[in-house]
């Protein structure tokens, strides 16, 4: 897969709030995830495919209803793909809001070895 296939790849399935089936078909084994901070129970790095699987599926957990994802058309720069994703959310036991971040993959091989999220 090209690196604009990936990107491609990769924002539709943000779109669909499928980040389990990018992981498994898009991310590295030995793949590390970056968060701005260690926050909400979510370590600063994760490091591994199955344990950045895990980390999805508890950040999954903590959402009660979603109200649609927006993806911006992805920017690629050699092996960089950056896009924002919007998200419209209710967390349990918080209101409904909308949250915008930044991020940005690194591709080898033709896989995702590095996510990075910046809010």
């Amino acid at each position: 897969m090209t690196i604009q296939e990936i990107a491609r790849r990769l924002a539709t399935y943000c779109e669909k709030e499928d980040y389990m089936g990018a992981h498994k078909e898009l991310y590295a084994e030995d793949a590390i995830s970056i968060e701005p901070e260690a926050t909400g129970g979510f370590e600063k790095e994760t490091k591994g495919l199955q344990n950045i699987i895990r980390k999805g599926e508890l950040f999954t957990d903590l959402i009660e209803a979603s109200y649609g994802v927006k993806v911006s058309e992805p920017l690629i720069a050699g092996n960089s793909i950056a896009f924002t994703l919007t998200m419209d959310t209710k967390f349990k036991g918080r209101d409904r809001s909308t949250f915008e971040e930044l991020c940005v993959y690194v591709v080898k091989d033709g896989k995702v070895i590095s996510e990075q999220f910046f809010f």
